[in-house]
């Protein structure tokens, strides 16, 4: 994750825009994403703009390309993208969870997986084969 308040991330970002996720630092939920990649002419300069007016408040990340899980649709099993979100605990010891959250875009085609932005979610559990 760049911080674009650094001015050497913020002039890399910039230079770069169309292979980065540009996110508000200040917000959640998925919204005021910038998608690179995906995004029109206009949608790149409002963001570029955006960010030289309030730096500190955007950070960027690399577009990673996300697995896909078979998913049952209304009409067959169709891939759909996924996120997997582990949980680690950590203190005077640390602990894995035997499972996590996985996070689905349930549109075909969709890298959308926020839930509050019309993304589902799995349970997930690691199976140890040892026992």
């Amino acid at each position: 994750t760049l911080l674009c308040g650094d001015k050497k991330n913020r002039e890399h970002v910039i230079d770069n825009i169309s292979k980065y996720v540009v996110k508000p630092s200040n917000a959640s939920g998925g919204y005021g994403i910038m998608i690179g990649p995906k995004a029109s002419k206009a949608e790149k300069e409002e963001m570029i703009k955006n960010i030289k007016k309030n730096p500190r408040n955007y950070i960027a990340q690399p577009l990673e390309i996300l697995s896909t899980v078979p998913t049952i649709t209304p009409d067959n099993i169709e891939p759909r993208h996924l996120d997997l979100r582990p949980f680690i605990l950590t203190g005077k010891s640390t602990y894995v969870t035997t499972g996590g959250l996985t996070r689905v875009a349930l549109k075909k085609g969709s890298t959308i997986v926020n839930s509050s932005q019309g993304g589902g979610s799995k349970d997930t559990l690691i199976v140890d084969s040892r026992n």
